[in-house]
């Protein structure tokens, strides 16, 4: 996404970000980075036949849709850490059930959860209050330190890499329910999380300031 020009306010959460990606590894405050896809759920019509010696494996080219599915992802870069859950839609009960199961599976002993996300209406502390009960949402949300990132600054969120490389190993074919399509994504965190694939951001503030200064606001002498 090409950033906009003279944005003040991407300039904020830009540098917002990067500063976030400059801190050292804090197990008590990890960095977390969360996204999320939507997905057609495809059905094979007919049985595909098997790869034989001297010929692929052959698959027919109808198929029948049936519906959607949401993938969220949420990965510690410098853990080399992932995990993606799947469910039928991507409401705020939906978004706020995967952040607690977060807090209370994983990072049940942090002190906080730094969490890097883009600002999608769904992705606030107040669909925590809509889908949980208050005492409940105050716990979690006093456990969660929230930077989004930009509009047009999805570039700045790790997760979105992520799921760019699920969707070139994992989803590149069809897959027709969200039972297979759990059991295959939970195979792919558990291969990638055991070849401990971590990411170290280099991109900092001074860095941003230079080949991106036509982001930053024209100052009036």
């Amino acid at each position: 996404m090409i950033p906009p020009e003279h944005d003040g306010e991407y300039v904020a959460r830009m540098e917002d970000v990067l500063e976030v990606y400059q801190r050292p590894y804090d197990g008590t405050a990890p960095v977390v980075c969360m996204d999320e896809k939507s997905i057609q759920l495809l059905k094979e019509t007919r049985p595909s036949i098997a790869a034989a010696p001297g010929r692929p494996k052959r698959i027919d080219y109808e198929y029948e849709r049936n519906g959607t599915a949401n993938i969220f992802l949420f990965c510690e870069p410098l853990a080399g850490w992932r995990q993606t859950q799947v469910t039928e839609r991507r409401t705020k009960s939906d978004w706020a059930k995967a952040v607690r199961d977060l807090l209370d599976g994983r990072y049940a002993a942090a002190a906080r959860v730094v969490l890097v996300l883009d600002n999608l209406n769904t992705h606030s502390i107040g669909s925590l209050y809509e889908a949980l009960p208050p005492a409940e949402a105050r716990r979690l949300a006093q456990r969660l330190e929230i930077h989004y990132t930009p509009k047009h600054g999805s570039w700045l969120n790790i997760a979105e890499n992520e799921l760019s490389a699920l969707t070139r190993q994992c989803l590149s074919r069809r897959v027709g329910s969200i039972e297979q399509m759990a059991s295959e994504l939970s195979a792919w965190d558990q291969a990638r999380n055991r070849d401990g694939v971590c990411v170290n951001w280099r991109f900092s503030i001074e860095q941003a300031r230079i080949k991106l200064r036509h982001v930053y606001p024209l100052l009036q002498s």
